[in-house]
């Protein structure tokens, strides 16, 4: 992943190390390990992490051969912001917890177990709902300006 890609969107210092710790006592509460990666605590810019933010834990991100996966750690309460990408198709797993997910028209309950794609262009926003949630994003691989959230005050304009 491009380092530049969270500049600016992700947490830092004493904020950073105790949202990673939570995360992590959460995690280690469900019998999880995670990949060995950098953890990126995100809150896009706003400053918001209680509310608008979530810790991303990336797989593989291989955009010559197409593909990305990474997990999704939201506390209760946390929501991604609504966003669509232009070529980006992905598919959402609820490892564990429940996420209120919006896409397109679709507004469900998601719960463990259950999965959903979302195509290209189509809108979509997810939160934890009921306590902390983890999901499983599979899909074709995260570039930058594929990103394209409702928020203008999210990278630039809009696009990220």
């Amino acid at each position: 992943m491009n380092a530049d890609w969270t500049q600016n969107f992700e947490l830092e210092g004493e904020e950073r190390a105790r949202a990673l710790e939570e995360a992590a006592a959460v995690i280690a509460g469900w019998g999880l390990t995670m990949p060995p990666c950098r953890p990126l605590p995100l809150h896009f810019g706003l400053g918001d992490f209680q509310n608008i933010g979530e810790t991303e834990y990336w797989i593989v991100n291989e955009p010559d051969y197409r593909y990305c996966g990474k997990f999704l750690f939201l506390f209760e309460g946390q929501r991604c912001p609504r966003h669509h990408h232009i070529t980006k198709d992905e598919t959402f797993y609820i490892v564990k917890g429940s996420v209120d997910m919006e896409a397109g028209e679709k507004r469900l309950l998601m719960r463990e177990g259950e999965t959903l794609q979302v195509s290209p262009g189509t809108g979509h926003t997810f939160a934890a709902s009921g306590g902390p949630a983890l999901v499983l994003e599979v899909s074709l691989p995260s570039v930058p300006g594929d990103n394209i959230f409702e928020d203008g005050r999210i990278g630039n304009r809009g696009v990220l």
